[in-house]
């Protein structure tokens, strides 16, 4: 029996939604009937709730799976000079919504392929990590496991740094001091790369390692992946992909960390991010008026990227390979905190439609093909941590 025409009314629809996204999203239960129809109105289609038509779950699940589907989405789409919704990712919301008040979509169906960020007031798709390839290299299951502090943080709209170090702590402490083990067992100096997702909080965990060995009398210091693009007008004009090691200056890259390793002072190139031009020719020389960026060399030597163990011909140069992950949900309430609230760096409409968009495509280019390779793996959400056998062994001094 089709859903009747009273279900569908502005009212009716907003009360009977809020009682279905209680149990979706924990942050719904901080707002008044009132606030959550303000939210609300902005999804709401001008001819009404009732003439959205939903897809069928199975078929969702197909597309839901393709990086197509994601790399359609338009981050900066326009009407009248304005930034708004991409339109799919507008359909998506409505579709969520019309099918939990109508029944058609499970509420066990929604929470395990979807996530509801409350400040953004949609729907975005859970992005799968942990595949059963990446647990059995990783030795099956967690090295060592704690309470999930972070689902305290659920019924947050936005997160600050303060409260989200707090929720991670046993597991960070853990990894900062099982890194220092390794290092003592290991012996220096040595290359460390950490992966990790924006807001993750790769650069605060670095900031604090970076501490750590200061402290311990070790000397620190940092090499950018990003200064060894070529320019954007060559990689445009050639397709190169930015991610891929054809985009770089691979050659001075590996002689870089070789020498570092053997204990001399480099010079890398400085990619300028305004004029994304390298400081570099095509041939790895110096083009003139251009200036280098001197590094000293140091036991502990930080590789700074997004993928900074992607590229083979360097793997065999980085003693540990980590790759530092926090959920979706949790980094985008961080974002909101961070990137809106504080730095003031998006659109609203933009940021919506750009984290929709990014989220998969991340996970399946960079994230989990690093986490396969990966020595160690920090899984703040999940609060544990995951190593190789092999190092699971010096961990425990076998």
């Amino acid at each position: 029996m089709p859903p009747s025409d009273s279900l569908f009314e502005s009212n009716n629809f907003s009360r009977l939604l809020l009682e279905r996204m209680m149990g979706i999203s924990p942050c719904i239960q901080e707002l008044e009937p009132y606030e959550f129809r303000y939210c609300l109105k902005e999804w709401e289609p001008p001819s009404g709730w009732q003439s959205v038509a939903l897809d069928a779950m199975a078929e969702m699940e197909v597309y839901l799976g393709d990086r197509r589907y994601y790399e359609s989405i338009q981050v900066a789409p326009r009407v009248e000079a304005a930034i708004v919704m991409d339109k799919e990712v507008t359909r998506m919301t409505r579709m969520l919504f019309v099918g939990l008040v109508t029944g058609q979509y499970p509420v066990e169906w929604v929470l395990n392929h979807f996530y509801f960020d409350g400040r953004g007031f949609y729907f975005l798709p859970r992005s799968l990590y942990f595949t059963d390839a990446i647990r059995v290299h990783l030795g099956g299951k967690p090295y060592r496991a704690f309470e999930q502090k972070q689902k305290m943080l659920d019924n947050r709209f936005e997160i600050g740094y303060r409260e989200f170090k707090e929720a991670n702590r046993e597991v960070d402490e853990l990894f900062i001091d099982s890194i220092q083990k390794l290092i003592a067992a290991r012996g220096a100096p040595t290359v460390l790369a950490i992966a990790g997702a924006t807001a993750a909080g790769k650069t605060e965990i670095v900031e604090r390692l970076s501490g750590a060995f200061t402290q311990s009398g070790m000397k620190v210091t940092s090499m950018e992946l990003d200064n060894f693009f070529t320019d954007r007008e060559y990689r445009e004009a050639h397709g190169l992909d930015s991610q891929g090691k054809e985009a770089m200056h691979l050659d001075v890259l590996i002689q870089c960390l070789e020498d570092l390793l053997r204990g001399k002072r480099v010079f890398t190139p400085h990619y300028d991010t305004v004029l994304a031009t390298s400081s570099h020719d095509l041939q790895g020389n110096l083009k003139p008026g251009r200036k280098p960026i001197p590094i000293e060399p140091a036991d502990i030597i930080f590789i700074e990227g997004n993928f900074p163990f992607l590229i083979e011909e360097i793997q065999h140069l980085i003693g540990l390979k980590v790759v530092y992950l926090t959920d979706d949900p949790i980094r985008m309430k961080r974002k909101w905190r961070r990137d809106m609230d504080f730095r003031k760096k998006y659109d609203l409409n933009y940021f919506r439609n750009r984290y929709f968009r990014e989220q998969f495509i991340m996970a399946e280019v960079a994230y989990r093909p690093q986490m396969e390779v990966c020595d160690m793996l920090v899984d703040t959400t999940g609060a544990a941590l995951w190593v190789t056998p092999g190092l699971e062994k010096i961990l425990d001094g076998g």
